[in-house]
This record gives structure tokens, sequence and C-alpha cells, in this order.
């Protein structure tokens, strides 16, 4: 009988990490762009920002969708193909958008598809790798920092087909080149895993059939999906108020242009920052306790950022909430990609996110239609505090397994 472990993790090495993290902001810089394709597809099809937002919201939700169906297939032997099938389909989309102004619609729409298969792969590569929540601290950093430096930069350039499309391809082609770096599932490397507390080994009879503990599959798959499904709430949760805060902040505090922007540069600093702080902390103080800490927190700013009225401290809240958001969120994709070595969870998880981006500015609207503003910022911190629980017991679960696998090696 052969044993092996699959969920054996590899070290973060600069090879695999340009890797993973080069092809995940491929597929994530559209949500990124989405207002400069916005303007980029007014110009290049002469349309109105009611259509050209339908098209680029299309686009977003074609990654989303996309990148939920083909997760499984990132699980396993298949994932460099499908990232690399996906950031080609990704870059010739988008290159026959920023070069024939006439085909944007179909273009946009095969480049959505494409940067789904990008998000997948890269979401579930990031499982492949020892110390989950360092990690997520430096994809993080590394998504957030080019981020950063793309929407400075291509405003500079200018804002037509050819700027902005042509960007979404380049990182299309940046993140194919370095494809073949992309970790591999399942990782089998006997030399890799970390030295954990009890044997969980799989085995591997003649025929190629892997057998797990069918008790601890169904727990991880329980907790799979509960996570996608917690983690779905919590997203749109947040991106509502990141859609709304505009309308809120000018109608409630006074909040002018200039504000406005100096409240979303200041949330990226934030998330930049608390990106830093997950790589120093990595996992001494665990997954549960901090997720729970911070949705608690998150809640509470959200609801203090709907009784404020004064623009300096709406700027300030908004900064706070952010940064609060940006560690959360890597905290979240930390134990989806710690339930399963293989990306099982943490494919699928960025793609569900997706969904949250493109649908939020319209649920944010209805929620505020209804509530108003200091109801909208209620219901928002109840649902973290809901939220809290659940995620907090999914998120010791993670660690419990991550804690209880090891390699094993027959004698």
């Amino acid at each position: 009988m052969t044993v092996i472990d699959l969920s054996t993790r590899v070290p973060l090495r600069v090879p695999t990490a340009t890797a993973t993290f080069a092809i995940g902001i491929a597929g994530y810089l559209g949500v990124n762009l989405s207002p400069y394709m916005i303007t980029a597809a007014q110009t290049g099809l002469g349309i109105d920002v009611l259509g050209a937002s339908w098209l680029v919201t299309a686009t977003l939700l074609l990654t989303a969708v996309t990148g939920l169906v083909i997760a499984p297939l990132c699980a396993g032997t298949h994932r460099r193909t499908v990232a690399r099938a996906g950031l080609a389909l990704g870059a010739l989309g988008f290159a026959t958008a920023a070069l024939a102004p006439g085909a944007i619609l179909p273009a946009l729409l095969a480049g959505g598809i494409g940067a789904g298969g990008a998000v997948a792969a890269s979401g579930a590569a990031l499982a492949a790798f020892r110390n989950p929540d360092r990690v997520a601290g430096f994809n993080g950093l590394a998504n957030r920092g080019v981020i950063t430096v793309v929407l400075a930069v291509i405003p500079l350039i200018g804002l037509a087909p050819l700027d902005v499309f042509g960007a979404l391809a380049l990182f299309c082609v940046v993140g194919l080149a370095v494809s073949a770096w992309l970790p591999a599932a399942p990782v089998t490397d006997p030399h890799a895993g970390a030295a954990v507390a009890e044997a969980m080994p799989i085995e591997v009879p003649p025929t190629g059939t892997l057998k797990v503990s069918p008790a601890r599959s169904r727990v991880v798959t329980i907790a799979g999906f509960g996570l996608l499904l917690v983690f779905a709430l919590w997203a749109a949760s947040e991106d509502s108020l990141w859609a709304m805060a505009g309308v809120m902040g000018a109608e409630q505090a006074g909040l002018s242009p200039e504000g406005l922007g100096i409240a979303l540069s200041g949330a990226t600093a934030g998330g930049l920052l608390g990106s830093l702080l997950l790589m120093a902390v990595g996992s001494r103080l665990g997954r549960a306790v901090p997720l729970v800490l911070l949705l608690v927190a998150g809640g509470a700013l959200k609801i203090v950022e709907g009784f404020t009225a004064d623009a300096t401290a709406f700027i300030v809240v908004f900064i706070a909430w952010n940064t609060i958001y940006a560690i959360a969120f890597m905290y979240f994709v930390a134990t989806s990609a710690a339930l399963d070595a293989d990306g099982r969870w943490s494919g699928p998880l960025l793609a569900v996110y997706l969904v949250g981006s493109a649908l939020t500015p319209v649920i944010g609207a209805a929620m505020v239609s209804v509530l108003g503003f200091q109801g909208f910022a209620i219901a928002l911190g109840i649902a973290s505090f809901v939220l809290a629980v659940p995620t907090g017991a999914i998120a010791l679960l993670s660690t419990r397994l991550e804690r209880a696998t090891i390699t094993e090696s027959p004698a």
C-alpha cells in the first residue's frame, strides 16, 4: 500500500508566488478598473453610461460565474491548463476590445469568461502553500500594491479603449508568461509538508483511486459550502457600503468629491497596512478569534458611519472600516485555503466575491431607498454581527484540520 498526503503544502518561493499573484491580479483587474472600463466602453461604442455600466456588469458576472463553474477543475491536475486557457482567452478578448472598438461587446464578454479561469486557478493555488495566513497577506499586498499603481497610471495615459482594455490584455499576457510556475495540484512533494499533530493518510490502491476518511470529507464539505455562503453574504454587505459611500458621504456629511478621493485612497492604504500586519502575524493568533473580532468591529464601524455627519469624521471611520474589511477578507482567504490544500474552496471563494462586487451597487441603492442611510448602516452592522458566529466556527475548524494533517510515508 502506498500512503501519501495530498494536503502537503509547499513553501512560498519567488517563482510560485509570482505566478499565483500575477494570475490572480490578471483575473481581478477588471473589478478594480470597472469605472475606467465604463468610460472606455462609452467612448468605443458611443453609448450612454447606463448601457456601458450594464456591459461591464455583465463582463464581471461572467468572470464570477465562470470562476464558480470551473473551480472544481482547478482543485485537480487541470489547474495550469485552466489558467492558461483563461488567460489566453482574456488576452484575446481584451486585446480585441482595445484594437477594434466596434467589437467591444462580444470581446469584453469573452475577456470576462477568460478572467474567470484566472481567478479560479489562482485562488486554488493559494491553498498549495504553507502558512495560509501569511500567504493571504502577501497576496493582499501584491494585489493592492499593483492595483494602486495601475489605478493611478491609467488616467495619466488616457481612458480610451486602447489604454484601458489594453492594460487588461497586458496583464493576461504577463500571467500567461509565468503560468508554468503556478503550483500544481495535488501537491505530493514528500518534503514539503510542515509537521503537525496527527496523521491523516490517504490510500492510493493500484487503480489510482484516492480514499479519504468519509467523516472528515463530510465535515470539510459542509464547512466549505458554509464558508462560501457566509462569505457571499458578508462580502455583499461590505461592498454595499463601499458602493454607497460617495452618495452617503455627500448627502449625510457634506463630503466633497475631493474628500471622497481621500477616503478611497486612504482605504487602499489601510488595506496595504492590513496586508503587512497579517504577513507579520501569520498564524500566531489562529483564525477564529481574529475573524470574529474583525467582523464585530467592522459591523460597529458600519453603524457609526451611518450616524456620522462630519466630513472629516466620515473619512476617518471609512478608512478604519475598510482597513478592518481588508484584513478580514484575507483571513477568509486563509480559512478557505486551510480547509483543503488542493484549493477546492479557495478557488470558488474569490469567484463568489465577484458576484457581490457586480451586484452590490444595485443592492445598496435598493436598501438605502427602503431603509434610509441610518437604517442601511444598522442593517449592514447587524449582518456582520450575525455572520461572525458561523464564520468563527468554520475558521476554528479550518485551523484544527490544518494542524491535524501530516505527511506520512510508508515504512
